[in-house]
């Protein structure tokens, strides 16, 4: 599993639950995991991904009180822009309120119909003067747009497209806003090469951090050692 801190509440000296924003890399864990191959949420999840599917990425989200930088944010982005595989219309995401998620605690906010366009926008971090969360990029020119808020209440579960424009505000309140997720793809998708093209960025900052860490293993082979079957048979990823 892979702990993410909130890069303004690591600055303050928080600790525990009041730091960590994300857990990744769940989907083998005991405990997790029976939420990720969760029967009745793969029967939704194979009406997007056909028959064989893969658990791709895997998270809990935490969202702790923000410090005040408004860094427990999140900027709009497309899913797709972290994923070197293809075809997008084959992957989908189950993302599920774990407690009662409003628009003070930072529910998420998306732009309906964004994915019908099949444009993967170029991605950036933003330029925030409370600072940004590690490999939050994010797009620029929709601010304006007519977003739309999603409350939800603990149980509730939104499956959406890799593509769809969508983000989440800070948290205001003095609790959390956990959520589980899981970005489910077809067995049958295929790893491209995502060099040359608006998502190289990502890939070099993963790749560089990994070798920092003694760590050798390309973006794709990253995504192969973090993925697991959920349903069917193992066909390419």
């Amino acid at each position: 599993m892979t702990m993410m801190k909130d890069v303004s509440l690591m600055e303050r000296g928080a600790t525990g639950q009041f730091l960590f924003n994300k857990v990744q890399d769940i989907a083998f864990d005991d405990v997790f995991s029976k939420y990720i191959l969760h029967e009745r949420l793969l029967d939704y999840v194979q009406c997007f991904t056909g028959p064989n599917v893969m658990a791709m990425h895997t998270m809990l989200i935490n969202k702790p009180p923000d410090s005040g930088a408004m860094t427990s944010r999140h900027p709009l982005h497309q899913d797709l822009h972290y994923f070197p595989f293809r075809p997008a219309d084959r992957i989908v995401a189950a993302w599920t309120a774990m407690e009662p998620v409003t628009a003070d605690n930072g529910c998420l906010v998306v732009l309906p119909g964004s994915h019908r366009k099949g444009v993967l926008y170029q991605h950036e971090y933003p330029e925030w003067e409370g600072g940004v969360n590690k490999f939050y990029h994010g797009i620029r020119g929709f601010e304006d747009e007519p977003l739309l808020l999603l409350p939800m209440n603990p149980g509730d579960t939104v499956f959406f497209h890799p593509l769809i424009i969508h983000g989440s505000g800070a948290n205001v309140t003095k609790g959390f806003r956990k959520a589980i997720s899981c970005h489910y793809a077809a067995a049958e998708c295929e790893y491209i090469d995502v060099k040359g093209t608006s998502q190289e960025n990502i890939a070099v900052e993963i790749e560089s951090l990994l070798k920092k860490r003694g760590l050798e293993a390309d973006y794709n082979s990253l995504w192969h050692y973090r993925s697991r079957l959920a349903r069917g048979v193992s066909v390419n990823l």
